[in-house]
């Protein structure tokens, strides 16, 4: 007995090793995929279990870590490598990391903080301000209505993570920071989530479920607006005016202008800031010029600091850091989603990708779609349609909405924002957005 006792560790040990060298791993991988989702629905019990640690204790510190959604897919992911380089080797670890394209994550890390700057919020806030006084209705209403329907369709154009920024951060400053109920706040996160998914489908290069497949797939401008784009408009706005006539009350008591008049910063300020946006969205996909752009913007900010506000470095890393964790995890799903978009005709494939989607980034579903030469052009749409629409279920749906969940976070007290409560107040956006995109 005490020599099975001895044996039966090294047994084990072996028959995990060739299970996870064959198959296996793919099923771990899943397994930690599986376990980073349910840590996301548990960041407010990581808050609330912190809170009976003393302040600046180790147990206080850890569980507030573990509390912050922006890094879970980071630590699931670094454990998911830990396991590749045990079993495989360091040098398979290394390499599986480098295959991987963090494009994205820099992109958005650069643009978040480039968008969160004082001028150029200011040139988004005119624009708004201008659109909603063409608007005949109550100031508070129509301004709410131009920012939860202009704003995230801007997104087609200064690309979706810099109109979820520039959304947030108006929502914050004239909305979320006023004397409002947590119902408001809710709602009006889940039409902010679902709008911004859907408004950035007015061209090809905006949204990344879009950009993943719109060059393989022919996709250019006019495919992207007969097809999309308008359903996505019509959408923003029929989801905005049901917001507004649920909540019509607490909105007629919000004032939405600027306590005092703030010193608007020079033209010349302004000019650099929105060529230095168009430069980093024009080089996206090439993190050289990102980077390059950003470091240029960075000491320009320093020499004009007397026209900015601090930049938002914080929120910026966190949120790269979240979607960087989820290209490591979510290069080790293919195995199991691939056979799954190939197998449904259009219609359970849109419900299922509206459904996968809130498990799993949007744009990931839709480059495996471009993996399948076969795939038929209504089952593209489907696809697509169901990853844009599916986008604002829940913060890992879509690669914008971490960004939208850092600057609005503080808003909702101690514990943040919940999960489930996002999800459940964007059901109601999401079935809007649905029908639009498959009756219409």
């Amino acid at each position: 007995m005490s020599r099975l006792n001895r044996t039966l560790p090294w047994s084990l040990g072996i028959g995990i090793v060739v299970f996870m060298n064959s198959s296996g791993m793919n099923i771990l991988a899943l397994v930690i995929f599986v376990l980073a989702i349910g840590h996301t629905f548990l960041v407010k019990r990581f808050q609330h279990w912190a809170r009976r640690y003393p302040e600046g204790s180790l147990g206080e510190n850890v569980l507030h870590l573990l509390g912050e959604v922006e890094v879970v897919f980071g630590i699931w992911s670094a454990l998911l490598l830990l396991i590749l380089a045990l079993i495989d080797g360091a040098a398979d670890a290394f390499e599986y990391l480098e295959s991987r394209n963090f494009n994205e994550p820099i992109f958005v890390f650069v643009i978040l903080i480039i968008c969160s700057t004082r001028p150029v919020l200011e040139m988004a806030e005119s624009l708004v301000q201008t659109i909603a006084r063409a608007i005949p209705a109550p100031r508070p209403i129509a301004y709410f209505f131009t920012v939860l329907t202009i704003g995230p369709i801007l997104g087609s154009f200064i690309t979706e993570p810099a109109a979820m920024t520039l959304v947030a951060l108006l929502l914050l400053e004239r909305f979320y920071s006023k004397p409002v109920s947590n119902r408001f706040k809710y709602a009006t996160l889940g039409v902010l989530f679902v709008n911004v998914s859907i408004g950035g489908t007015l061209t090809p290069f905006a949204a990344p479920p879009v950009l993943m497949v719109a060059g393989k797939w022919n996709w250019g401008f006019v495919e992207m607006l007969t097809m999309f784009g308008w359903k996505g408009a019509l959408a923003c706005g029929l989801s905005t005016l049901a917001l507004i006539v649920r909540f019509r009350g607490e909105l007629a008591d919000i004032q939405v202008d600027s306590a005092g008049k703030r010193l608007m910063t020079p033209v010349w300020v302004r000019a650099v800031h929105f060529l230095v946006l168009v430069g980093v969205v024009a080089g996206a996909h090439h993190p050289v010029v990102v980077v390059g752009l950003l470091l240029f913007f960075l000491g320009f900010v320093q020499v004009t600091n007397e026209f900015q506000n601090p930049l938002r470095l914080r929120e910026g890393l966190l949120v790269a850091f979240f979607l960087a964790g989820l290209v490591v995890l979510g290069g080790k799903q293919t195995w199991w989603l691939e056979p799954l978009l190939t197998r449904f005709e259009a219609l359970p494939l849109y419900l299922g990708s509206i459904g996968l989607t809130a498990v799993t980034d949007n744009a990931a579903l839709t480059y495996l779609g471009s993996l399948v030469p076969s795939l038929a052009e209504s089952s593209r749409y489907a696809l697509v349609a169901g990853a844009v629409v599916g986008g604002g279920l829940t913060v890992i749906a879509n690669a914008p909405n971490p960004a939208g969940f850092s600057i609005l976070q503080p808003a909702f007290g101690k514990e943040g924002i919940s999960p489930l409560g996002l999800f459940s107040s964007a059901l109601l956006p999401t079935l809007i957005a649905a029908l639009c995109f498959w009756l219409l």
